[in-house]
C-alpha cells in the first residue's frame, strides 16, 4: 500500500509538473506586463501633449477650439485608465481604445496645424516635440502589438489541451481581450490641401 502511495505521489507529481500549470500563470504575467508597457507608452504621449500644445499655442491662439479639443481629448483618456482584471472587460477595453484612437486623431490634427506655420514649423522646441510624439507613437503600436501577441499566446495555452483542463480544474484563468483599433481606422483618410 506505501508503494502504491508513492508511485500515485511521483505520478501526480510528473504530470503536475508537465501540465501547463505555472506556463499558464508565466503566460498571463506576460500579458499583465505587456499591458502595462502599453500603458507607459499611452502615459508618455499624455505627458508630452501639454507641452507640444503650449508650443503650438505661442504660434497658433486663433487655433484654440483645436488645441482645446486636444487638452479635453487628453482628460477623456486620463480618466479612462484602465488596470489588472479590466483587460477581461471587452466593452471597457474598447472605450478606453476609442479614447486613445481620438487622441491620435486629435494629434494629428494638431499637427496639420502645425504645418500652416512656417516659424512653427522652423521653431527647434516644436521640432523636438513632434519628434518624441513621433517616437512615442511607434512605440504606442510597438506595445499594442506585443500585447495583443501576449494575449494570443495566453489565450492560446489556456484552450489548448491538456492546460485547458488543469485551467478548468485548478487555475480557471479567463481568456483576455485584443487591444482592438477604432472602426474608423478603417476608413481611408482623406488628405486636402
Amino acid at each position: 500500500m506505501k508503494r502504491l502511495t508513492v508511485f500515485i505521489a511521483l505520478v501526480a507529481a510528473f504530470v503536475l509538473s508537465s501540465c501547463g500549470f505555472n506556463t499558464m500563470q508565466q503566460q498571463e504575467e506576460e500579458v499583465f506586463k505587456a499591458w502595462g508597457d502599453l500603458e507607459s507608452a499611452l502615459q508618455r504621449r499624455a505627458d508630452l501633449v501639454p507641452n507640444l500644445v503650449n508650443v503650438v499655442k505661442g504660434y497658433a491662439a486663433h487655433e484654440a477650439q483645436t488645441l482645446e479639443k486636444i487638452v479635453e481629448l487628453r482628460g477623456q483618456v486620463a480618466g479612462a485608465s484602465l488596470r489588472g482584471t479590466t483587460i477581461n472587460d471587452g466593452p471597457a477595453l474598447a472605450k478606453y481604445a476609442q479614447a486613445q484612437n481620438e487622441l491620435s486623431a486629435g494629434l494629428g490634427r494638431l499637427l496639420v496645424i502645425a504645418e500652416q506655420y512656417p516659424d512653427l514649423k522652423a521653431n527647434e522646441n516644436f521640432r523636438d516635440l513632434q519628434s518624441q510624439l513621433e517616437g512615442t507613437e511607434n512605440r504606442i503600436n510597438v506595445a499594442r502589438t506585443r500585447y495583443n501577441e501576449a494575449v494570443s499566446t495566453f489565450n492560446g495555452s489556456i484552450r489548448g489541451f491538456p492546460n485547458n483542463i488543469i485551467n478548468g480544474w485548478l487555475l480557471h484563468l479567463e481568456k483576455k481581450e485584443y487591444f482592438k483599433a477604432d472602426e474608423k481606422a478603417k476608413e481611408v483618410p482623406k488628405v486636402q490641401f
